[in-house]
This record gives structure tokens, C-alpha cells and sequence, in this order.
């Protein structure tokens, strides 16, 4: 008897829990849809708080038009960050995603890799904690010196933690 013969009679199962992990991936396809929604919620959100600060812009103080302004770039890269996880998230995780004819592909689709998707990923949060820090720090009057100096303390962690993750990328041949 052949050391294949055990192999052989499971192959069949082997082949059915193979079959079950790799459709498992659809499993995925509903969070994506969710974020959808966040991304709906978050355009939404954008569009009341530019309602809501366009009236009073002439009367508005330097630092206050800052502010309103910060404000819709933190939705903004938000949901360019939503955005990004769906579409990468879908393409590497569950299907490539075919497009329409005379649709156009952005340039990054179906380049971006888990690791890429890593890195933008944690840029995308480094910058929208950047601009959160910049606000913090346009109303550093108001803010309690422990809130500013945590607020500092983390931007710093996420460049660090960037920086970190960029360069086993690069060691690591994923350039």
C-alpha cells in the first residue's frame, strides 16, 4: 500500500474545506456594501457642514474659515479612505472587479497589493490625523495642554508606525 492512500480518500474532503475557505471570501462582500453607506452617511455629513458654514463665511474670522475648511477636508480624506478600502479591499481580498465598457479604472485599482493598501491606508490616517492636530493646535487656547501634547504624541506614533511599516515593506522586497 502506497503513503497516498490516506491522501487520496481525503482528497475529496480536502478538496471541499478548499472550495468552502476560498468562497468563505465572499463573506467580505457585505462589509464592503456597509462601508458604502458609511461613505453615503459621510457625504451627507460634508454637505450639512458646508450648508452650514457657507451663509456665514464672509463673517467668519481667519481661524474660524481655517477650521469649517479642515473640517471638510477631514470628511473628505475620510472618504477617500473608505473608498480605497472597498475597492482595494475588494479587488485583493474577494474579486477583481470588472468594469463597464468606456468605464475608466483609476490608475492605483488592481495595483495596490495588501502591503500597498497598508501604507495608504496608514497615510490616509496620518494625514487625517494631521489635519486633526492642526485643528487642535489653531485652538490650542481652548484645548488642555495633556489633550495637545496626546494629540502630538499620537501623530508622531502614526508617522513612526508608517515609517516602520515602509521599511520591512522595502527589506522585504515589496517596494
Amino acid at each position: 500500500m502506497s503513503d497516498q492512500g490516506p491522501a487520496r480518500r481525503n482528497g475529496g474532503v480536502v478538496r471541499i474545506i478548499e472550495a468552502l475557505l476560498f468562497g468563505g471570501r465572499w463573506l467580505l462582500a457585505p462589509l464592503y456594501l456597509a462601508m458604502l453607506v458609511l461613505l453615503a452617511l459621510i457625504v451627507a455629513r460634508f454637505i450639512v457642514e458646508l450648508i452650514h458654514a457657507a451663509p456665514g463665511l464672509i463673517a467668519m474670522s481667519e481661524t474660524q474659515v481655517i477650521m469649517a475648511t479642515l473640517s471638510l477636508i477631514d470628511l473628505s480624506l475620510t472618504a477617500n479612505l473608505i473608498v480605497l478600502v472597498i475597492l482595494s479591499g475588494y479587488e485583493n481580498f474577494v474579486a477583481r472587479i470588472t468594469l463597464a465598457e468606456g468605464d475608466r479604472r483609476p490608475e492605483w485599482m488592481g495595483s495596490i497589493d495588501f502591503g500597498g493598501l497598508k501604507l495608504k491606508m496608514l497615510g490616509s490616517i496620518t494625514v487625517i490625523a494631521a489635519v486633526h492636530v492642526l485643528r487642535v493646535f489653531l485652538e490650542v487656547r481652548a484645548e488642555p495642554d495633556r489633550v495637545v501634547l496626546y494629540q502630538s504624541g499620537l501623530m508622531l506614533a502614526l508617522v513612526l508606525t508608517g515609517l516602520l511599516l515602509a521599511l520591512t515593506d522595502r527589506i522585504a522586497g515589496h517596494d
